[in-house]
């Protein structure tokens, strides 16, 4: 029987402290050379362990095998130069120096397929792969041969479906595509950024999902959620053209935000994953607290399309703060659960 309210992470999970330094973004590897597959692989089943334990249903990763959840795809790719780095403005809102495209992209490998079918070796339960989004890639990057924001997109997104295809070939259910760059760039999104991201899904079977957030608890994300005022409407200015696409996920932060959670409507029919725990801080939820927003959600989204997960990654997280956060998910929703099979909500 199909598991009501099905719980997932956003993405990110706290990598082992033997593996890289802990509570950082990019951070550098400890291990090198075969010692590092065979830590990523144990890290990877860590990961597995604290979701399973905390009761999710739909598992991932936790993004383990990865520095970030842009740069490490980008850098299997060839076109693009990591050496002679540039710097610019990510999501108009902090610096980082990051890598130039310099020639025409192009995916020569599989970069995350082995690390898929590992996971689908290590669980009966659905999986869920997040891949960066077209316009999120364009975002941190300097061009410096296409010359045009949409035309590398569209590069982007064909290398993406190249490897989107080989995940599900690999046993994957659900692929997730990160956009954080939907929330910032709305005429583009509107222009192009939604058909970078169809293109992106072309031709799939698995689900599909979109993941756009206000951002990891970094300061820099923190610093620019003040500035958003009393209320945050930036799902408004893509919501009506995202519903009409062919994704069938749409993952949003909603727990501790002032996202009107009555934007939701826009999206009615597609199935929503509503962010029940804040990933900004080290406060763990309590189960009924993940309940209610659950609850606040359910009067625009129908029970049978709702999705229990997080706000965002919890990579820059201690590993103590994210398992307890993911263990209130899950009894948060197993509260909501009760209620709507005994129709007591």
């Amino acid at each position: 029987m199909k598991t009501l309210l099905p719980t997932s992470t956003a993405g990110s999970l706290p990598k082992p402290l033997w593996l890289a330094e802990p509570e950082k973004l990019w951070s550098p590897w400890k291990l090198e050379a075969d010692e590092l597959v065979a830590g990523k692989q144990d890290a990877l089943r860590l990961a597995l362990m604290d979701q399973d334990r905390a009761g999710i249903d739909i598992v991932s990763d936790g993004e383990t095998t990865r520095q970030h959840f842009v740069t490490t795809f980008i850098e299997h790719l060839s076109g693009v130069d990591f050496e002679n780095r540039r710097t610019v403005k990510i999501r108009d809102r902090y610096d980082a120096s990051v890598p130039v495209v310099n020639g025409a992209i192009a995916r020569q490998k599989p970069v995350f397929v082995d690390d898929a079918r590992f996971l689908r070796q290590q669980t009966d339960k659905p999986i869920k792969w997040a891949l960066p989004g077209p316009m999120t890639m364009v975002d941190t990057l300097y061009d410096a041969h296409y010359k045009s924001r949409e035309k590398l997109a569209w590069e982007f997104a064909k290398v993406l479906n190249q490897e989107a295809k080989e995940l599900e070939a690999a046993g994957v259910d659900i692929i997730q595509f990160d956009e954080p760059a939907f929330n910032v760039f709305f005429d583009e999104v509107n222009d192009w950024g939604i058909a970078a991201l169809e293109k992106a899904i072309e031709g799939l079977k698995c689900e599909t999902a979109v993941h756009i957030c206000y951002g990891y608890g970094i300061k820099a994300n923190t610093d620019w959620k003040k500035t958003l005022g009393s209320e945050w409407r930036q799902y408004e200015e893509i919501f009506p053209k995202l519903q009409q696409s062919s994704i069938d996920l749409i993952s949003l932060e909603c727990h501790n935000s002032r996202v009107p959670m009555d934007l939701i409507e826009l999206i009615r029919g597609k199935k929503v994953m509503v962010g029940a725990i804040d990933v900004a801080n080290h406060q763990i939820e309590t189960p009924e607290e993940v309940a209610e927003t659950l609850r606040r959600a359910l009067k625009f989204v129908d029970a049978d399309k709702l999705y229990p997960s997080t706000n965002c990654g919890m990579a820059p997280l201690p590993n103590s703060v994210a398992r307890g956060k993911l263990e209130a998910l899950s009894k948060g929703a197993a509260i909501l659960r009760d209620e709507l099979t005994r129709g007591t909500f």
